[in-house]
């Protein structure tokens, strides 16, 4: 079947605004600036700064939800379905596990290249298929099992890339190469443990996607904010790369913009895309399939990739690209997308049809939890 033009436009729009996420947030990270009372010129690493801003894109859902109920409403049959009205602190501990898993990422993003983070970011399903079996009383299905063993040989694929190409990085040192990819890895641990609650807790709730992330978000951006306040005095030494040393340094970010304003616009392109992005997933997800969503995700992997090696911000490596076709082929077995062309094939058909009655849910934990996570 055919798409329709609104189809097209929407799988456009995620794969363009999720693409943009991820370059914006490198772009920022390699400029320098001045800092306050005169300090030279130095990168601008603020990862937590940039994290307040990814949740500020999320908190802005929660008014375009309102804004499409009002729409809505207006009509003379309303079609939309608000959800039921739920204990927004039902959000709080997914919120914390969002908080906490963006701004790791975000410290490992000025350590490694976009690509190599992208694709590092497919671990998740690793950890999510653990948890949902120790947690959720879920059973894996062998092809799901088999995708979590060859996930895992990707990852490695892909850190070797990292480790042969940072030997002649002039950006990045090895050691940040190799402390960026692990902390990438530990991050999406922490993004399968919020997976997992969403699903435990949140999602029974008939919550509409649109009103989750934009709670989450506000959690988010408010309780981060206000970490901002004893971060700007904790100093932690060399770890931090800002002049005073300190865990994040927000007024030496905002002087940093002042001097060079494209910073700026680094940071309102994370923002916006953001908001964008999850607002495209969400409705992929509703008018075509999970699955079609799980792809255009893999595509951009290779959108970053191929961007960053036009703008020059990596080198071609053979490497990466085998690492991203065993990612790729781990993904499509953990989620199923074997399953048309073994339908064609002489097989077993009762553990074929169990597969398939499991698929709705583990599309559902992959799905949207990546909604209320991405950046």
């Amino acid at each position: 079947m055919a798409w329709t033009k609104y189809q097209l436009f929407l799988a456009g729009l995620m794969l363009t605004t999720g693409s943009i996420n991820t370059l914006s947030a490198k772009w920022a990270d390699m400029f320098s600036a001045p800092g306050c009372n005169g300090t030279p010129d130095h990168a601008f690493s603020h990862p937590f700064v940039q994290a307040v801003g990814m949740f500020l894109g999320e908190l802005s859902c929660l008014v375009v939800f309102h804004i499409l109920l009002c729409h809505d409403r207006c009509k003379p049959e309303p079609t939309m379905d608000p959800g039921q009205s739920f204990n927004p602190l039902l959000f709080l501990p997914p919120a914390l596990c969002d908080m906490l898993g963006t701004s790791i990422m975000y410290i490992a993003l000025n350590m490694t290249s976009a690509s190599s983070f992208q694709m590092l970011r497919g671990a998740v399903i690793i950890f999510t298929g653990l948890l949902s079996v120790a947690f959720l009383g879920r059973r894996l299905q062998p092809s799901q099992w088999i995708g979590i063993l060859v996930t895992i040989l990707g990852l490695v694929v892909v850190g070797l890339a990292d480790f042969l190409s940072g030997h002649g990085n002039d950006s990045h040192k090895l050691s940040e190469v190799i402390t960026g990819d692990l902390l990438i890895i530990m991050a999406q641990i922490i993004v399968a443990v919020q997976m997992v609650l969403e699903e435990k807790f949140v999602y029974k709730h008939n919550v509409h996607p649109l009103k989750a992330v934009g709670t989450e978000g506000f959690f988010g951006f408010v309780i981060l904010s206000l970490l901002l306040i004893p971060m700007f005095y904790i100093h932690v030494g060399s770890f931090a790369d800002n002049p005073r040393q300190v865990l994040e340094d927000a007024l030496d970010a905002f002087c940093q913009i002042g001097h060079k304003p494209l910073i700026l616009l680094a940071l309102l392109g994370n923002t916006v895309s953001i908001a964008f992005f999850n607002f495209a997933g969400i409705s992929v997800t509703k008018e075509i399939s999970a699955t079609t969503r799980m792809v255009l995700d893999s595509l951009r992997t290779v959108v970053i990739w191929v961007m960053s090696l036009a703008l020059g911000w990596e080198v071609f490596h053979g490497l990466q690209i085998l690492g991203f076709i065993i990612l790729l082929l781990g993904t499509a077995l953990y989620n199923g997308l074997h399953k048309p062309l073994m339908a064609k094939l002489p097989c077993c058909p009762g553990e074929q049809r169990a597969e398939e009655e499991e698929a709705p849910e583990r599309e559902r934990l992959l799905g949207e939890g990546k909604a209320a996570n991405e950046s």
